[in-house]
Protein backbone atom coordinates (compact mmCIF):
# COMPACT_ATOMS: atom_id res chain seq x y z
CA UNK A 1 0.00 0.00 0.00
CA UNK A 2 1.37 3.40 -0.98
CA UNK A 3 1.51 6.11 1.66
CA UNK A 4 -0.02 9.01 -0.28
CA UNK A 5 -0.12 11.94 -0.59
CA UNK A 6 3.59 12.72 -0.70
CA UNK A 7 4.06 16.45 -0.17
CA UNK A 8 7.86 16.55 -0.31
CA UNK A 9 8.52 15.46 -3.88
CA UNK A 10 11.76 17.33 -4.60
CA UNK A 11 13.76 14.07 -4.53
CA UNK A 12 11.37 12.49 -7.05
CA UNK A 13 11.87 14.96 -9.90
CA UNK A 14 15.04 16.42 -11.42
CA UNK A 15 13.67 19.99 -11.54
CA UNK A 16 14.60 22.31 -8.69
CA UNK A 17 13.14 25.59 -7.37
CA UNK A 18 12.08 27.95 -8.75
CA UNK A 19 11.26 25.60 -11.63
CA UNK A 20 9.26 22.91 -9.77
CA UNK A 21 5.76 22.84 -11.29
CA UNK A 22 4.42 19.97 -9.16
CA UNK A 23 4.36 19.94 -5.37
CA UNK A 24 2.55 16.75 -4.33
CA UNK A 25 2.01 13.17 -5.47
CA UNK A 26 -1.65 12.31 -4.88
CA UNK A 27 -2.04 9.01 -6.73
CA UNK A 28 0.18 6.46 -8.44
CA UNK A 29 -0.07 3.21 -10.38
CA UNK A 30 2.08 1.61 -13.07
CA UNK A 31 -0.03 3.34 -15.74
CA UNK A 32 -1.09 6.60 -14.09
CA UNK A 33 -0.19 9.40 -11.73
CA UNK A 34 -2.06 12.28 -10.12
CA UNK A 35 -0.06 15.32 -9.05
CA UNK A 36 -1.00 18.69 -7.66
CA UNK A 37 0.41 22.19 -7.73
CA UNK A 38 -0.59 25.15 -5.61
CA UNK A 39 0.26 28.13 -7.78
CA UNK A 40 2.30 30.76 -6.00
CA UNK A 41 1.95 34.45 -6.79
CA UNK A 42 5.70 34.73 -7.50
CA UNK A 43 5.85 31.61 -9.71
CA UNK A 44 7.96 32.14 -12.86
CA UNK A 45 4.91 31.21 -14.97
CA UNK A 46 2.43 33.61 -13.33
CA UNK A 47 1.60 36.72 -15.32
CA UNK A 48 -0.94 39.21 -14.01
CA UNK A 49 -2.13 36.72 -11.41
CA UNK A 50 -2.69 33.83 -13.85
CA UNK A 51 -0.67 30.69 -14.48
CA UNK A 52 0.32 30.76 -18.17
CA UNK A 53 -0.14 28.16 -20.91
CA UNK A 54 3.60 27.47 -20.72
CA UNK A 55 3.24 26.80 -17.01
CA UNK A 56 0.45 24.30 -17.68
CA UNK A 57 2.59 22.50 -20.27
CA UNK A 58 5.53 22.35 -17.85
CA UNK A 59 3.21 21.09 -15.10
CA UNK A 60 2.02 18.31 -17.42
CA UNK A 61 5.58 17.29 -18.31
CA UNK A 62 6.73 17.38 -14.68
CA UNK A 63 3.75 15.24 -13.71
CA UNK A 64 5.07 12.61 -16.13
CA UNK A 65 8.54 13.10 -14.61
CA UNK A 66 7.01 12.55 -11.18
CA UNK A 67 5.62 9.20 -12.34
CA UNK A 68 9.03 8.19 -13.64
CA UNK A 69 10.82 9.52 -10.56
CA UNK A 70 8.51 7.72 -8.15
CA UNK A 71 8.92 4.48 -10.13
CA UNK A 72 12.70 4.88 -9.83
CA UNK A 73 12.42 5.72 -6.11
CA UNK A 74 10.50 2.48 -5.52
CA UNK A 75 13.40 0.64 -7.20
CA UNK A 76 16.02 2.53 -5.17
CA UNK A 77 17.21 4.57 -8.16
CA UNK A 78 17.64 8.31 -8.72
CA UNK A 79 15.08 10.29 -10.75
CA UNK A 80 16.32 10.64 -14.35
CA UNK A 81 16.40 13.85 -16.37
CA UNK A 82 14.01 14.02 -19.30
CA UNK A 83 12.39 16.45 -21.66
CA UNK A 84 9.30 16.95 -23.80
CA UNK A 85 9.87 15.04 -27.04
CA UNK A 86 6.72 16.23 -28.78
CA UNK A 87 3.23 17.50 -28.15
CA UNK A 88 0.62 15.83 -30.35
CA UNK A 89 -2.23 17.99 -29.08
CA UNK A 90 -2.95 20.51 -26.38
CA UNK A 91 -6.14 22.33 -25.51
CA UNK A 92 -6.18 25.05 -22.86
CA UNK A 93 -9.69 26.04 -21.80
CA UNK A 94 -8.97 28.22 -18.78
CA UNK A 95 -5.95 29.55 -16.88
CA UNK A 96 -5.87 29.12 -13.10
CA UNK A 97 -5.10 32.00 -10.74
CA UNK A 98 -2.30 32.23 -8.23
CA UNK A 99 -3.35 30.68 -4.94
CA UNK A 100 -5.39 27.95 -6.64
CA UNK A 101 -4.45 24.26 -6.56
CA UNK A 102 -4.59 22.31 -9.79
CA UNK A 103 -4.43 18.54 -10.20
CA UNK A 104 -2.93 16.78 -13.19
CA UNK A 105 -4.15 13.32 -14.11
CA UNK A 106 -1.68 11.44 -16.32
CA UNK A 107 -2.46 8.21 -18.14
CA UNK A 108 0.50 6.34 -19.62
CA UNK A 109 -0.47 5.16 -23.12
CA UNK A 110 2.87 3.62 -24.15
CA UNK A 111 6.31 3.40 -22.64
CA UNK A 112 9.29 2.01 -24.54
CA UNK A 113 13.05 2.53 -24.15
CA UNK A 114 12.76 5.81 -22.23
CA UNK A 115 10.02 7.29 -24.42
CA UNK A 116 6.64 7.75 -22.75
CA UNK A 117 3.41 8.70 -24.57
CA UNK A 118 0.77 10.12 -22.23
CA UNK A 119 -2.62 11.76 -22.02
CA UNK A 120 -2.91 14.51 -19.42
CA UNK A 121 -5.97 16.17 -17.94
CA UNK A 122 -5.43 19.26 -15.75
CA UNK A 123 -8.30 20.19 -13.44
CA UNK A 124 -9.26 22.83 -10.91
CA UNK A 125 -11.82 21.05 -8.76
CA UNK A 126 -14.33 19.63 -11.24
CA UNK A 127 -13.39 22.09 -13.99
CA UNK A 128 -11.13 20.88 -16.81
CA UNK A 129 -8.47 23.51 -17.48
CA UNK A 130 -6.40 21.74 -20.14
CA UNK A 131 -5.84 18.45 -21.93
CA UNK A 132 -2.85 17.16 -23.82
CA UNK A 133 -1.28 14.20 -25.51
CA UNK A 134 2.50 14.39 -25.37
CA UNK A 135 5.65 12.34 -25.55
CA UNK A 136 8.45 12.67 -23.00
CA UNK A 137 11.94 11.28 -23.42
CA UNK A 138 14.54 10.27 -20.84
CA UNK A 139 17.86 12.02 -21.57
CA UNK A 140 20.72 9.65 -22.35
Amino acid sequence: MLDLPINNISHLIPQKPPFEMVDALLGYSETSVISSLTIKEDDVFVVEGRFTEEGLVENMAQSVALHTGYSCFLEGKEAPVGYIGSIKSIHVFQLPRSGETITSHVTILHEFMGVTMVEVLVKLGDTTLATSEMKTVIAK
